[in-house]
């Protein structure tokens, strides 16, 4: 099937699952974060006007020359906005129409004003002060700086005592999606994979569910604690149907946590290591999106979609969690790998291009008027 089929096919199917849409439940956290999205200025033209070191490499140079001596590198913020993989998925797939249930750091005991539009769209709950993010975003990539030192305190005990052990649970035991991401800076998740498998997973409903695990940039925790996390992530596959995501970094840093390799950056060679992956970890659905394209594997089998070109992005900061929120709304409406893929793409192409979730009606949109390169 032609691309352009392809997609109208696509759309056409997601029209009629609008209604349907509505009445899908996700239950989803922990995490938080408020995000200032920054641009590095190069030379300043006038106190309005600058220009921008546009790359990383430029970012980079500019460091290593001020080796040994010192340097000032001004920061402009361009905006201010919710941030944290948790909440920018949450808020995505709320657009969609998804009845949503956050838990995670927002505020607390008052909720940061930048969580206030997503409070209106979802249900949420916070447990902990949010995280802070500056990002600094490039043409060819971004440099996220943060701050967790509150993320201590999310821990099974805090959510039953700031939220509620019951509400916890009907949540967790009933939503169609059950989503945890953002493991890698969340110091005591592994404790609460293993407290949901040991006290709760051995009674699963006849309905086998989904649930999407994104560790998110595990660079900086150690294998052991990685394939810890891997061994929770393929227990929890006895009952669920479990789709874990991630990035073309992350896949190479997964990778070798479980003694992976791939031979070189191809998209060959990343089809064969998610595949590698998938297998280890036993999981129904492995899902990878490096900046142009994106695939899943299931059964070894490789699904990979091109995503829409996007000549000048106005935010690149959680596009991936905007792909893997299109990719489960894709899941969760019956769609295939490749639909569910295509979904995934578009979802982060029109967020990389204005800025903003969209709908079901955006979504469709921009699958019948494909950005395409000149």
């Amino acid at each position: 099937m032609e691309a352009e089929e392809f997609r109208e096919q696509c759309a056409a199917k997601l029209l009629k699952l609008v209604e349907p849409a509505s009445h899908l439940r996700a239950f989803l956290g922990l995490d938080g974060f408020v995000d200032e999205i920054i641009h590095m200025v190069d030379k300043r033209d006038s106190a309005e006007s600058f220009q921008r070191l546009a790359t990383m490499t430029k970012f980079a140079e500019r460091i290593a020359a001020a080796a040994g001596k010192s340097t000032n590198i001004e920061r402009v913020v361009e905006r201010t906005k919710l941030g944290g993989n948790g909440p920018i998925m949450a808020n995505a797939l709320a657009r969609f129409g998804i009845r949503v249930t956050y838990v995670g750091a927002l505020g607390y005991p008052v909720m940061h004003p930048v969580f206030t539009e997503f409070a209106q769209r979802a249900e949420v709950h916070s447990i902990c002060e949010p995280g802070n993010t500056n990002a600094l975003e490039f043409d060819d990539g971004k440099v996220m700086l943060t701050k967790t030192s509150h993320f201590s305190e999310i821990t099974w005990p805090t959510i039953q005592a700031r939220y509620s052990r019951d509400k916890f649970i009907e949540n967790f035991s009933t939503a169609e999606l059950v989503a945890f991401v953002n493991w890698t800076q969340i110091p005591y998740m592994t404790e609460l994979w293993a407290a949901l498998l040991r006290e709760f997973c051995p009674n699963p409903s006849a309905t086998r569910r989904k649930i999407f695990f994104d560790l998110a940039d595990p660079e900086k925790r150690t294998a052991k604690d990685i394939c810890r996390a891997l061994e929770l992530i393929s227990n929890f596959e006895n009952y669920f149907e479990v789709i874990f995501g991630m990035n073309e970094k992350e896949t190479g840093e997964i990778g070798a946590a479980l003694g992976l390799k791939p031979r070189d950056r191809s998209r060959e060679a990343l089809a064969q290591l998610s595949r590698d992956i998938q297998k280890q970890t036993g999981v129904s659905t492995l899902v990878v999106h490096p900046v142009s394209y994106a695939l899943a594997v299931t059964k070894g089998a490789v699904s990979l979609v091109d995503g829409p070109y996007i000549a000048k992005p106005v935010i690149t900061t959680g596009a991936g969690d905007h792909f893997n929120a299109g990719f489960c709304l894709g899941k969760l409406l019956g769609f295939d790998n490749e639909g569910s893929v295509l979904l995934g793409v578009t979802t982060s192409g029109y967020y990389v291009r204005y800025g903003q979730s969209p709908g079901i009606a955006e979504l469709v949109n921009t699958l019948r008027n494909w950005p395409e390169a000149d």
